[in-house]
């Protein structure tokens, strides 16, 4: 299984990193979801700032590309295998600075690619 993080994590049920990380649990992943708001979804606190980590397989966004800024840095330092950019996250910027380090890029549906097997 692929540890993944969350990167734009809510409490809130009705948006997509909040059902990202309870489809990830319940697909059996380890995650670690990062989001603005301390909380809990399903039993995992949502960690806030930029917590330092280990063996991130997988980071899924759910922040917009003008939100990413401030993670770069971030991301880039916790050398995943590969960023997942969902719809709305975008960012071609991002994208030339993952391929620069070595990490694959996926302009992808987190929720998709779980239901179909393609995680």
């Amino acid at each position: 299984m692929k540890k993944t993080l969350v990167l734009g994590a809510t409490t809130n049920p009705s948006r997509y990193g909040y059902i990202a990380t309870s489809r990830l649990k319940q697909y059996g992943h380890e995650v670690v979801p990062i989001g603005i708001r301390e909380g809990e979804i399903e039993g995992i606190s949502i960690q806030l700032g930029e917590p330092v980590l280990e063996d991130i397989d997988t980071i899924t966004l759910y922040l917009n590309p003008k939100r990413q800024e401030q993670y770069y840095d971030y991301i880039l330092s916790l050398k995943p295998n590969r960023i997942i950019f969902n719809p709305g996250t975008e960012n071609p910027v991002l994208v030339a600075l993952a391929k620069e380090n070595g990490i694959e890029t996926e302009i992808a549906c987190t929720l998709v690619m779980l239901s179909i097997g393609d995680y």
